[in-house]
C-alpha cells in the first residue's frame, strides 16, 4: 500500500479552522472528560441534535466519580433518545475503572486509553489530542472520506489496513504544536465541507487547490466503500396496555438490540382489531377497549421495524396477555423509565391519551 501524502493540507486546513470554528458546548471547556463524553455521543448522533443531551447528562454528572456511580436507570435515561445503550453502560464501565486505577481522571496516553471499555482508535486519539496537545491520529468517517478525495485514492475505508496505513500518514504530518486543532480541522472539514450526502462545497475549502479528487473530478465517487447489506424488516404489533392510570411495561433481554431497556409489549406480525381479540378472548380477557393507534416505523442498522400499535383499556390486570409485565403509573413513564426511541411515537400517543 502506498503512503498517503498529506503535508500540503496541513498549514491551509488549521489556518481555515482556526478562523471558522464552530461553536460547541463540549469546545468552550475541552477537558478530557468533556471531549470523551462528547466524542461518545456523537459516535452516532448528529451534532446538533447531541448538544441538548450534552448538556443535560455533563450538568446531572459533571466528572468521572459521578457518571461511575449513579444508578444504571438513571444513567440509561439521561440517555434515551441517543441510541445505541451500550455506548452509556461502556462509558460507566470505563468510569469504575478510571476510579479505580486512575483517581478518576482519564490518562494521557493513547496506548492507556484504548484499554478503556468503548474506547477506540480515533476516540482515544480524539481525548489525546484535543484534551492533552499529544500528537495522536483521529481517524473517523469524516476523515477518511475527505483525506481518500484529496488524495483520489480508491482504496476500500472498510479495510482495517487502510484506516492503520491513514493514521500513520496523519502521525506524520500532525502539528506537534497544534495536533488538537489539526484533528479537529479534519472533522470538520469531513462535517461541514467535503459533506457525505449530496456535491461537496469545494468552492468553500482551503485546500481545493491541492485536491486531487477536484482535480480528477472523482469526488462523487470517494470513498470506495462496500454497498450496504439491504435491512431486513420485521413486522410488530405494539400493545398499549392500561389499567386505572397504570401501564404495561417489560424489560428487554440482558442481551441483544436495545438490550436492558423497557419497552412496550409487543406480539410478532401485524395483528387486525379481529385478530388482537380474538388472541385476547383465548387468554380468557374479554372487558376491554381497544383503539387502533397510528403506525411506527424505526430503522436500526441492520433491521427495519414496521410496528402497528394498539389501546388496549383493561378493567382487570393480568398476566397472561404477554409475559413479564411490569406496571408503572402513567406520570412516571417519561421520568423514570429509558424508553428507546423506537417507541417514541407510541408513548407520545399514549400520553395524548385522557
Amino acid at each position: 500500500m502506498v503512503k498517503y501524502e498529506l503535508g500540503a493540507m496541513v498549514e491551509p486546513l488549521c489556518s481555515w479552522f482556526e478562523e471558522n470554528e464552530r461553536s460547541m458546548p463540549w469546545r468552550e471547556e475541552p477537558t478530557p472528560y468533556h471531549v470523551w463524553i462528547s466524542e461518545i455521543m456523537l459516535q452516532q448522533t448528529r451534532i446538533e441534535a447531541a448538544k441538548s443531551y450534552y448538556e443535560r447528562f455533563t450538568k446531572r454528572l459533571p466528572d468521572v466519580e459521578s457518571l461511575a456511580t449513579v444508578s444504571e436507570e438513571e444513567l440509561l435515561k439521561l440517555w434515551e433518545g441517543l441510541g445505541y445503550y451500550n455506548r452509556a453502560r461502556n462509558l460507566q464501565k470505563a468510569a469504575k475503572l478510571l476510579v479505580d486505577k486512575y483517581e478518576g481522571q482519564l490518562p494521557a496516553e493513547y496506548d492507556l486509553l484504548l484499554e478503556l471499555p468503548g474506547i477506540g482508535s480515533y476516540t482515544a486519539g480524539a481525548i489525546a489530542s484535543i484534551a492533552y496537545k499529544k500528537c495522536a491520529p483521529a481517524v473517523d468517517g469524516n476523515v477518511l472520506r475527505a483525506t481518500m478525495r484529496y488524495l483520489n485514492c480508491q482504496d476500500d475505508i472498510s479495510k482495517q489496513s487502510v484506516r492503520r496505513e491513514m493514521e500513520r500518514s496523519i502521525m506524520e504530518v500532525i502539528p506537534t504544536e497544534k495536533p488538537g486543532t489539526f484533528n479537529q480541522a479534519l472533522m470538520e472539514l469531513g462535517e461541514v465541507i467535503c459533506i457525505p450526502n449530496g456535491t461537496p462545497l469545494c468552492d468553500r475549502c482551503p485546500i481545493a487547490d491541492t485536491c486531487a479528487g477536484k482535480k480528477c473530478g472523482t469526488q462523487l465517487q470517494l470513498p470506495v466503500k462496500p454497498a450496504k447489506k439491504e435491512r431486513r424488516i420485521e413486522k410488530r404489533t405494539i400493545l398499549l396496555i392500561e389499567n386505572k392510570g397504570q401501564i404495561a411495561l417489560r424489560q428487554r433481554p440482558k442481551q441483544g438490540l436495545l438490550a436492558g431497556l423497557w419497552e412496550f409489549p409487543s406480539l410478532d406480525g401485524y395483528y387486525t382489531k379481529a385478530k388482537m381479540q380474538e388472541y385476547l378472548g383465548e387468554r380468557g380477557i374479554s372487558d376491554v377497549k381497544i383503539e387502533k393507534m397510528k403506525d411506527g416505523k424505526h430503522i436500526f442498522s441492520h433491521v427495519e421495524w414496521h410496528m402497528r400499535g394498539y389501546y388496549v383499556q383493561m378493567e382487570e390486570k393480568t398476566q397472561d396477555m404477554v409475559p413479564n409485565l411490569v406496571w408503572v403509573p402513567r406520570e412516571e413513564l417519561e421520568k423514570n423509565y429509558a424508553i428507546p426511541v423506537a417507541f417514541h411515537s407510541f408513548l407520545h400517543q399514549l400520553l395524548s391519551q385522557k
